[in-house]
């Protein structure tokens, strides 16, 4: 389908995602998966579940992870703007706890893929954001977990006023990139 075009980023095995869309006089239409054109592009995707978030303007969730059966997921913004953060937590690849940051937004037309054994999150750069979410794999609620989006030793320089940003209290007390190594090596 025209419209569809896949960018791998630097970290192994994500990947920037311009979908199809297409507006006329009526309105748009927007078509963000359809498996054999990921496929295609080797991106192998088994939609579990999908949700949305709602997030105001200096919003930070996250880094979210399921420790043990981790999920790939598709992000994008269907309201707003976020800057979405990816971080490698594969302790055998060659870009583990590398990141990357990337904005997406109702208008840029993109979405991330977020590989198994990623750690994600975002920053909204809008009130009233929009961003959805599809994922690859059962949720585990037992192994759903997080590192501290602002942890040193992965070193995130979020485009926001870190002192004025908003988090939820369970965001606050996620681990650390050492207790995730030691937790990840169990």
């Amino acid at each position: 389908m025209a419209g569809f075009s896949f960018e791998e980023l630097e970290l192994d095995g994500a990947y920037l995602i311009n979908y199809f869309h297409s507006s006329d006089n009526r309105g748009s239409f927007t078509k963000y998966f359809e498996k054999d054109i990921y496929a295609d592009s080797k991106i192998e995707f088994k939609v579990n579940e999908t949700f949305a978030s709602v997030s105001d303007k200096n919003v930070i969730r996250g880094l979210h992870f399921q420790l043990h059966n981790p999920q790939a997921k598709l992000v994008c913004a269907l309201k707003g703007r976020v800057w979405d953060v990816i971080v490698d937590l594969r302790l055998d690849s060659r870009t583990y706890k590398k990141w990357i940051g990337i904005e997406l937004s109702k208008d840029n037309l993109r979405a991330l893929y977020v590989p198994r054994g990623f750690a994600h999150g975002f920053v909204s750069l809008e009130d009233e954001t929009i961003l959805l979410y599809q994922c690859d794999g059962f949720y585990d609620k037992e192994n759903d977990t997080g590192i501290r989006f602002d942890d040193p030793d992965i070193g995130i320089r979020w485009p926001v006023n870190i002192e004025k940003s908003i988090h939820s209290p369970r965001d606050l007390c996620l681990m650390s990139l050492k207790t995730y190594e030691e937790r990840a090596r169990q």
